[in-house]
């Protein structure tokens, strides 16, 4: 299936075209149409150009449109094969790598529904969104997703067959099939009928078609299963079109958040429209590894991976000589000074032209480097960040195109311009998407990329619509100039006892932006003051504590040294200043581990669920609160 391509040494981007030289497609060929028509288009025209790219042995190779095409038919075969019928769910429990593409895309050329389950879910979670979804195959990714199936496999009994991904692994796994195996190939003697019966199904097929059921991550409650149409997805192909810059064949995205995740992937079905090659990161904590190495053009991401990166920029400053230090300053208040003017579609006078020439060559080019050199779009969505750190990418030239969306609106609500954005905000709405504020400050949404509803819950489906509106259950403000600000969760928002309203996402994002802050999670509902769980960085703060002289020999002792609570204490006073005096953290405590998915206290898109936080760290919170309040 794949072509040995060593991208080190391979032409930069493996393409013919190059960045930015794209195929334009009319509307009318992609909105709303079955997303599988879309990508045989794709297939026919594109032919032995590379569609995807993933690791091998240490070897990026690529995988041709052609390629892709026959493996897509062939598990398309197997699925009907197996008795996989029109409308039944089947889940994939797997890292992202191409065969999660394959099985989705074969899930709907043969009509079925897909139903992803991130791969850092306990096996007690698979267990309830397969149970819920009444899904009657499922494909996992490796051994780590086979036990977990295998564990509780007696609790679906809907669940008829098991496919693995690797082969090596369905050899030791009774009751399961490898992927190898389970593709029906050209010339298998059964493929003439199953294709009769796979175009039979597709002459069926319209945008109205389910295409998937995301179970939201949900920082409270149960998941509900977001149904998403084929006309929800192909929606979005143009909105983006008229939005983001040009991409194209030319053109290579790093893919890396959870597949199972909506904003991965959405952006995976565009990248596949658009032509971009698609390369995969198996395993997010080798990300940097990866930009490195496939030094892409695009790549989406929650803050979390931008946070890292500035922070790591920072760190390695810390230890720099004074002079270094103020030529990075002056760098980038050069690079944000043309970027500025650049957002507004201005010249840049010949003075500030040389200046940035200049600040690119010592400074900037080296901050992009960090990401592989070539990006020139990273979307970014999922969470609040901080305008320090949108800013600090735009001044490296880096556009940091932020976003606004959930998966009950199929991602995308807003995002920022290729100009006239303003940090701070989450853009202006898509064309075609509708957004308005209630009376309570709510932001509703009515469009094409709306859900269908939640999977076998009427109830719950009617709660979240007002008149043909959906309620997105964020807080949030249309500003004069079109230009959206989200504020907050609804949910999440909450009155200290002295009647105060705290924002908690602000909070954290103003506070995580520091370098010494791996984590930051807040508390203060019907409470006194704000006070906050803080993870810290432990390689920049055992740096510093090394350099200060602060012994230790442990997290646990290095946390509880006073010298480290003075000096978290500076700098999160430093960092509140921002901040209304009854939004700042007064008490806070440092946690020698990071909150984690496994634990259950994040999502696997690294939001706080913060009733899990609070409860397993009740006891640590409510010593807070017994300590006398500040002054």
């Amino acid at each position: 299936m794949a072509r040995r391509r060593n991208v080190s040494r391979a032409r930069a981007l493996g393409s013919a075209l190059p960045a930015g030289v794209v195929e334009r497609w009319d509307d009318s060929r992609v909105d709303g149409r079955h997303f599988i028509s879309v990508f045989d288009d794709a297939v026919a025209r594109r032919g032995e150009r590379p569609a995807l790219r993933h690791r091998v042995d240490g070897t990026w190779r690529d995988v041709s449109w052609r390629e892709l095409g026959e493996a897509v038919r062939a598990a398309a075969r197997g699925l009907v094969a197996a008795g996989v019928g029109e409308g039944d769910r089947v889940g994939i429990l797997s890292p992202n790598r191409p065969e999660w593409t394959v099985a989705d895309l074969a899930i709907q050329r043969a009509r079925g529904v897909s139903v992803p389950i991130h791969a850092t879910s306990a096996a007690s979670q698979a267990a309830w969104i397969l149970r819920d979804a009444g899904a009657k195959l499922v494909f996992a990714g490796g051994r780590e997703g086979w036990e977990k199936v295998r564990s509780v496999q007696g609790e679906m009994p809907a669940l008829e067959r098991v496919v693995v991904f690797d082969d090596a692994v369905a050899r030791s796994a009774p009751g399961t099939v490898a992927l190898a195996d389970f593709l029906v190939r050209d010339d298998a003697p059964t493929a003439t009928d199953l294709d009769a019966e796979v175009a039979s199904r597709l002459a069926r097929a319209s945008g109205d078609d389910l295409l998937t059921l995301i179970y939201t991550s949900g920082t409270t409650g149960e998941p509900k299963g977001v149904m998403l149409t084929h006309a929800n997805f192909t929606a979005t192909a143009p909105l983006h079109d008229r939005r983001l810059p040009p991409l194209g064949e030319g053109d290579v995205s790093l893919c890396f958040l959870p597949l199972s995740h909506v904003f991965e992937r959405a952006w995976t079905y565009y990248v596949l429209y658009r032509g971009v090659v698609n390369a995969y990161c198996e395993d997010p904590a080798n990300v940097v590894e990866c930009l490195a190495e496939v030094r892409p053009t695009a790549m989406c991401s929650v803050p979390r991976l931008y946070e890292k990166i500035h922070a790591k920029v920072h760190h390695r400053l810390e230890s720099a000589g004074a002079a270094k230090r103020r030529l990075f300053r002056w760098a980038l208040r050069t690079g944000a000074e043309a970027a500025a003017l650049r957002r507004e579609e201005s010249p840049l006078p010949p003075s500030l032209r040389l200046r940035h020439a200049i600040a690119d060559r010592l400074v900037l080019r080296k901050v992009r480097a960090i990401v592989g050199g070539r990006i020139r779009l990273m979307p970014c969505a999922g969470a609040a960040i901080s305008r320090e750190i949108e800013e600090f990418f735009h001044a490296a030239g880096i556009f940091l195109c932020q976003g606004y969306g959930l998966t009950e609106t199929t991602a995308t609500v807003s995002c920022h311009e290729t100009s006239r954005f303003r940090p701070g905000t989450v853009g202006r709405p898509l064309e075609g998407v509708e957004v308005r504020i209630a009376g309570d400050g709510e932001i509703l949404v009515r469009g094409d990329t709306v859900m269908k509803g939640y999977y076998g819950r009427p109830r719950e489906t009617a709660e979240v619509f007002r008149d043909g509106w959906f309620r997105t259950g964020d807080a949030g403000r249309l500003r004069d100039d079109g230009l959206l600000e989200v504020r907050e969760r609804i949910k999440d928002l909450f009155k200290t006892s002295g009647g105060k309203y705290v924002a908690p996402q602000l909070v954290e994002s103003t506070v995580g932006a520091d370098l010494y802050v791996e984590q930051v999670t807040v508390f203060g509902d019907d409470r006194r003051f704000v006070t906050a769980l803080v993870v810290p960085a432990f390689e920049a703060l055992e740096e510093w504590a090394r350099a200060e002289g602060v012994p230790f020999s442990s997290r646990e002792e290095l946390i509880a040294r006073p010298e480290v609570l003075a000096f978290y204490r500076r700098r999160i006073d430093e960092r509140s200043e921002r901040l209304a005096p009854h939004e700042r953290i007064a008490r806070f405590t440092l946690l020698p581990q990071a909150l984690t998915v496994e634990g259950g206290e994040v999502t696997p898109t690294l939001k706080v669920r913060r009733r899990a936080a609070a409860e397993r760290f009740r006891a640590e919170i409510e010593a807070m609160y017994r300590e006398e309040a500040p002054r």
